[in-house]
């Protein structure tokens, strides 16, 4: 999200790390990039990194909750609501990402083989030899949607 993108990494450029994205997927590498909300971003802004990152060629995308680790650190200006990480993670899949993982508690690399395994499929490749498992399907207890039907099982 280009507004806070210097503020929050202020040794980083939003195009320059587009372009690394660009980069790694004409090299013909499987793309993965990672949104942290909760910093001041807007929905708006939000879905538009979705676009920005799927043009540059991202492949997989994960959706997370910024945790701030300490007081020196940037502070949480606003906790996501799990219906609001559903919403972007439909978002990314119209966009056409081959994989999407949102949630509060999603990290970059949660089922990261399954990510993999599904951007494979998308583009038409097969799994290296002993990785088929990773294609196994299952939502993860972590994403939005899964914690929701388990707070609707609860009420």
């Amino acid at each position: 999200m280009p507004r806070i993108f210097k503020r929050i990494r202020p040794a980083f450029r939003y195009e320059r790390s587009l372009g690394v994205i660009t980069a790694a997927r004409d090299f013909g590498l499987v793309t993965k990039s990672n949104l942290i909300l909760g910093m001041g971003e807007t929905p708006e802004e939000v879905t538009q990194a979705l676009h920005d990152l799927h043009d540059a060629g991202c492949d997989i995308v994960t959706i997370t909750q910024y945790l701030r680790p300490s007081p020196r650190h940037h502070p949480v200006e606003r906790w996501v609501k799990p219906e609001e990480f559903v919403e972007h993670s439909r978002a990314a899949e119209e966009i056409g990402f081959a994989g999407v993982m949102a949630g509060p508690l999603v990290r970059s690399s949660y089922r990261a083989g399954r990510l993999y395994a599904q951007a494979m499929a998308k583009h038409g490749r097969t799994l290296p030899e002993g990785m088929a498992h990773l294609a196994e399907a299952g939502s993860a207890s972590q994403e939005a949607g899964s914690l929701i039907e388990r707070l609707a099982r609860t009420s």
